[in-house]
């Protein structure tokens, strides 16, 4: 019953924590849009308003004349609109999400005994624990410090974004070394999702904030602050289609699972950012294809790169002797089939079944099942992958050996 409930949970908490993202993410970009549509505005009365740029646009058989202002307005509404909380709750039901899955599992999800690097194959579940959790927040503070020290009044952005792409680098680098593949991936895209909300919450808003506060005591509000939070703003829409594809990447073990992973990694971040900048550029007026061009060359080796490498069926039907050792496929096959399902049930079948022996799982994780021959068969290929990677048995919960992982990948 309680893995039963902690499932229901993980459930509602996702749910709302897409429904959260999709609403913060789809005003991101809807503003980022408008801001870069802008056009300077045509009547005289609105200049002399202060209006520094219009759009007029038509949706849900309605027209829309938005304007923003290049400082302040005469007058501000009692209803002015603030838009946070929707970043807030993304976060927040992100973490809970983590803590409810990763955390209260690390264990399973977050040791990885696998590592080359001997510190981390030998930290307990709680160690890991907490060193993901420092990695979050590590995360944020050399983001936040590059961006104070490096263009603290906005006029080395162009170096800045550098330093945040090499950041990412070896943000990729480091996750994929000291986590197991799906969490370090999740981890990863973490990393940027809490940048993209702590962005929000320490400099947008508050500078907001400062700006509506002066206007409403009559004087005027500190130009730097509108420029940190457009600053900002933006790094958190070309954050927007990397953190995406991270989270869903978690489904995928091909990709996290490679030996190439933070490789893999850094080629879709980037490539999101460059399908990004496609259509900020093109919202101001300006069709730049190379843009999109260059991301889906990065896919594409990608793709290149994460190609797993072939086995021809004479290396997978010969068995090991001296020359001339001959034995009939049929016979090796079948001797091999007995052996392989038998390691398939002691190590995966206490999670993956119908009914699941493992107290953390109510149900079979991604639905495999792997109680029985005809399972087993129909899930022969995902199997080897996820065997072969090390990533299955998750942490190893089940002490398979390096002989069944061979044995299973020859099978």
């Amino acid at each position: 019953m309680q893995a039963y409930l902690l499932e229901f949970a993980n459930l509602l908490l996702r749910w709302l924590h897409v429904i959260a993202a999709i609403a913060w993410i789809g005003e991101s970009i809807y503003f980022v849009m408008l801001d870069n549509g802008l056009r300077p505005p045509k009547a005289e009365e609105d200049k002399k308003k202060g209006v520094f740029g219009e759009m007029w646009a038509v949706h849900g058989g309605g027209f829309y004349h938005n304007q923003k202002y290049a400082s302040a307005p005469e007058k501000l509404p009692s209803d002015l609109h603030w838009s946070f909380w929707k970043a807030y709750t993304t976060w927040l039901s992100g973490f809970g999400l983590f803590l409810l899955l990763y955390v209260s599992n690390s264990g399973i999800y977050l040791v990885n005994p696998n590592s080359d690097w001997a510190w981390v194959a030998g930290l307990s579940s709680w160690q890991a624990s907490l060193v993901a959790l420092a990695f979050l927040a590590s995360g944020w503070i050399v983001y936040n410090e590059l961006c104070k020290r490096i263009s603290p009044n906005m006029e080395r952005d162009g170096i800045l974004s550098i330093a945040v792409a090499v950041m990412m680098i070896g943000v990729a680098y480091l996750s994929t070394h000291i986590f197991p593949g799906r969490a370090a991936f999740l981890l990863s895209g973490a990393v940027m999702a809490t940048a993209m909300s702590a962005n929000v919450f320490f400099w947008i808003i508050p500078g907001q904030r400062r700006m509506v506060k002066a206007m409403k005591a009559g004087e005027k509000p500190n130009p730097l602050d509108g420029k940190r939070g457009k600053q900002r703003s933006v790094h958190n829409t070309y954050f927007t289609l990397p953190v995406v594809l991270l989270m869903l990447s978690t489904h995928y073990s091909f990709i996290f699972s490679h030996e190439l992973s933070w490789v893999l990694m850094v080629l879709f971040i980037f490539a999101g950012a460059l399908i990004r900048q496609f259509f900020v550029l093109m919202h101001a007026g300006y069709i730049k294809p190379a843009y999109p061009a260059a991301g889906v060359a990065l896919i594409l080796i990608a793709i290149w790169v994460g190609a797993p490498s072939s086995t021809s069926s004479e290396e997978v039907t010969t068995l090991e002797g001296g020359a001339g050792e001959t034995q009939s496929i049929e016979i090796k096959d079948g001797d091999m089939l007995s052996a392989n399902e038998g390691i398939i049930q002691a190590r995966c079948a206490s999670c993956h079944a119908e009914n699941p022996t493992h107290a953390a799982f109510a149900a079979a994780p991604a639905g495999i099942v792997l109680d029985s021959h005809d399972a087993i068969q129909r899930q022969i290929t995902q199997i080897k992958d996820v065997v072969e990677s090390g990533y299955m048995p998750l942490g190893n919960i089940t002490g398979m050996t390096e002989g069944e992982r061979n044995s299973i990948a020859q099978w």
